[in-house]
């Protein structure tokens, strides 16, 4: 097979994984089986073999993994060209196009050094292995980007992931890869003469793809929503992301937020919701009770008996020495000082709580490795900002209402983290409020992806979501996953609904990424397996 043939097929696959990846309603059965050209293309490189068969693999690899994100996550650069403009996007914008499909290259590429050297589905262990553990550092490290983890790719047909409750999004990672290794090798068996088919495979593969969707629609069909019913109203004001830093002022976007959550408040309704930098202001968190618009929102919150408000504020503290990695010297005060993106709940008392957005955005929200670049502190402090960005906190928050009830909130990117919102749950949140403002990324598929990949958390953690979205789109999920109602893009307005209050722990919220973890510990075994066979056997 030509190089011209193979490069079709690396694009082939491309194609596919676009076609099955959220937004796309019903298509993400292609993902079951979009690998299979790359891995046809793949094996003709190694019977070809010669000492630029690994260059060639990653080359391929490459190829399929950056036009596949490219193509589903586009509306990076244009969130980004809209503020900074195209000489600035175009750069920055191929760091979430290229960083993490390169890092899943590395996979298939570990997987062809050892594929020489081991049994066929030894090998086949190992790629699932090392997928899994660089889709976890795409989690974990501090350039961290997990839009794009394969598990997510069932967000837009909920009802064949149920069983994330007991493995969460790389379970489906999992059983997308093992799919796509069955089907590829039914596909060599079909390949060969009928005398020498082993016909098991497709069985394999029939198998593997109907009892896991068969078990998750049955789990769908049967779940029973469990909890006690509370009152919520989300609010989306829809003022324009790019003008409210300037052109409103805060206490006037707080008007806005009052009047449109008293249109669908009522005399029960325990909780309203306020989405991201909703409080534009930076409020001094020492002093919160003398800010003029969290006066306004408790005036407004005084009209409901049992009402608790969640909003997105911009806030900061000060400190008598640099006690963060993010402060920095503020000169009008001779204090340092952190500037958060943050979370308030507000009640019909002087309790206030604050939570502090954690995933911070790698470049926009935080300099990846501050402690690397700690030296660069004076400079930055010269232009105003710190190597840390903003400022954050270690663990997630659970914000407690008088009545007892625990919410987590969650701020905007940090929905895709479905082991830290479990940590909230261990720690009592009954539901889900997402407070985010999608309006930066325009009319495009990154906010329905986003508002999608909120039912998998909902799965997770049988939790219900309160989704406030500054634009759109605002919700609110089931435990099943099901959008029970929804707002328009760019419309002003209100929803409320009942929700139920789940005090239940999921398998996957007591034991988190456990898998993800087993495949990095696989990983390292099989890496030292690469490095026997190339350094050891040779002794």
């Amino acid at each position: 097979m030509s190089t011209k043939k193979t490069y079709l097929l690396a694009l082939l696959s491309a194609l596919l994984l676009w076609l099955g990846w959220p937004p796309m309603p019903y298509t993400a059965p292609l993902l079951l089986f979009a690998l299979v050209p790359l891995f046809i293309a793949l094996e003709n490189i190694r019977r070809r073999g010669g000492p630029k068969a690994g260059r060639q693999v990653f080359l391929h690899a490459g190829f399929t993994f950056v036009l596949w994100n490219t193509a589903s996550i586009y509306w990076v650069y244009n969130a980004i060209s809209a503020y900074n403009g195209p000489l600035v996007a175009l750069p920055v914008s191929l760091i979430p196009f290229c960083l993490g499909p390169l890092l899943l290259t590395f996979a298939f590429w570990l997987h062809h050094r050892l594929q020489y050297d081991v049994r066929r589905w030894t090998g086949y262990a190992a790629l699932i292995c090392f997928y899994l553990a660089l889709e976890y550092l795409q989690q974990v490290w501090d350039l961290s980007f997990p839009w794009m983890t394969l598990g997510n790719g069932l967000a837009a047909t909920h009802q064949l992931a149920q069983w994330y409750e007991f493995t969460g999004v790389y379970g489906g990672s999992a059983w997308i890869l093992l799919s796509n290794v069955l089907a590829f090798e039914a596909y060599r068996q079909f390949k060969q003469p009928a005398s020498m088919r082993k016909r098991k495979f497709w069985l394999y593969l029939a198998l593997w793809i109907i009892v896991p969707a068969c078990l998750s629609l049955g789990r769908y069909l049967s779940y029973k929503e469990m909890g006690t019913p509370s009152n919520v109203v989300v609010v989306q004001p829809n003022v324009d992301p790019y003008q409210k830093l300037g052109s409103i002022p805060p206490w006037q976007q707080v008007e806005l937020l009052t009047r449109l959550s008293d249109s669908v408040g009522q005399p029960n309704t325990e909780y309203f919701i306020w989405p991201e930098t909703a409080i534009p202001n930076y409020a001094d968190e020492a002093g919160i009770r003398e800010n003029r618009e969290y006066l306004q929102a408790q005036a407004f919150l005084s009209k409901y008996r049992n009402g608790t408000l969640i909003t997105g504020i911009e806030s900061n503290a000060h400190y008598d020495t640099k006690k963060t990695a993010s402060a920095y010297f503020d000169p009008n005060r001779g204090t340092f000082r952190d500037n958060f993106n943050a979370a308030m709940q507000v009640e019909n008392s002087s309790n206030v709580q604050f939570y502090h957005k954690s995933k911070l955005v790698p470049g926009v929200e935080r300099m990846p490795f501050p402690a690397v670049f700690s030296f660069l502190d004076g400079v930055f402090a010269q232009l105003g900002g710190t190597v840390g960005g903003w400022g954050w906190q270690e663990h997630p928050a659970v914000f407690y209402a008088q009545s007892g009830i625990g919410v987590t909130p969650v701020i905007c990117y940090e929905s895709l983290w479905g082991d830290w919102i479990s940590e909230s749950v261990r720690n009592g949140a009954q539901f889900i409020a997402i407070i985010t403002n999608d309006g930066w990324w325009g009319n495009t598929s990154g906010k329905d992806q986003h508002m999608l990949y909120a039912k998998l958390r909902a799965i997770e953690t049988r939790r219900a979501v309160a989704r406030s979205a500054n634009t759109g789109i605002s919700c609110f999920i089931n435990q099943r996953g099901d959008v029970t109602a929804k707002s328009s893009w760019w419309k002003s307005t209100a929803i409320k609904s009942d929700i139920l209050l789940n005090d239940q722990l999921t398998l996957y919220v007591r034991s988190g990424d456990l898998l993800a973890k087993i495949a990095c510990l696989g990983s390292g075994v099989f890496l030292l397996v690469i490095l026997w066979f190339k350094f050891g056997k040779k002794r």
